[in-house]
Order: C-alpha cells, then structure tokens, then sequence
C-alpha cells in the first residue's frame, strides 16, 4: 500500500530524502513514539522550539508525519504530531530515478479523530 502514485513523485521523493538526510528530523521521528506537541518534542529532542516549528513543517510536506488538533473542554486547542508511516522504501524506478514509497500505518477514527481532522483542515482553509 505504498503512497508514491501521484504526478508529484520526484518531489515528494526529493522532499522526502531531503527531509530525512537531516539528523534533527530523524529524531523527531524516532521521539514519535505517541503523538506529542511541539513543545513535548523540543524538550524531547533538545531542540529550540522556533527550530522545532520549521522541521515539523518539513515532516509535515514530506508527508512523514501529520497533524491533528486536539479539542479539550476547556475550550483550547492543542496541535499534535503523529508519525505517519510505518516503511519508507527508496527505489529506482523504470527511468532510472530515485523514487519512494511510504507504507502508512492502517488507522481507524473515531468521531472525535474525524473532528480533529475536520478542524484542522478547517484551520488550514482560512
């Protein structure tokens, strides 16, 4: 079930390796065990939230990890990140170029995983 059939393969493919050549990257994917916040993973990994804020972005377009808003009662909201693939495999394809494919992990939502994900989308749309 990989994920590398769209038009954009050598981007995503170049977003992707790009994005794991970087040391600090790997270990926000490696702190990635739970879902965390931006600030769980600064303190995690030793990295300087403003810092943390532009790599998770990175993981985010390279589509490595993902994030949903958490709606609690009190009215906050609060942004995790989840990694969200469980393989990448790196491949030459029939033109000899480096391609990827991404493994993603099977995830069944909840009704409140779905609302996460609609306010997030939501979020992004304005």
């Amino acid at each position: 079930m990989g994920d590398s059939s769209t038009g954009d393969d050598a981007r995503v493919s170049e977003a992707v390796l790009d994005t794991l050549g970087d040391e600090s990257t790997r270990a926000i994917i490696e702190a990635l065990s739970e879902p965390m916040t931006a600030n769980e993973l600064s303190e995690a990994c030793d990295i300087p939230l403003s810092t943390m804020y532009r790599k998770l972005d990175r993981l985010t377009e390279a589509a490595l990890v993902r994030e949903s808003t958490e709606i609690r009662e009190s009215g906050q909201h609060t942004t995790r990140y989840a990694r969200d693939f469980t393989e990448v495999s790196v491949g030459v394809d029939e033109n000899e170029e480096l391609v990827t494919t991404i493994e993603r992990p099977a995830v069944e939502q909840t009704a409140d995983q779905r609302l996460e994900e609609l306010w997030t989308e939501l979020r992004e749309e304005t």
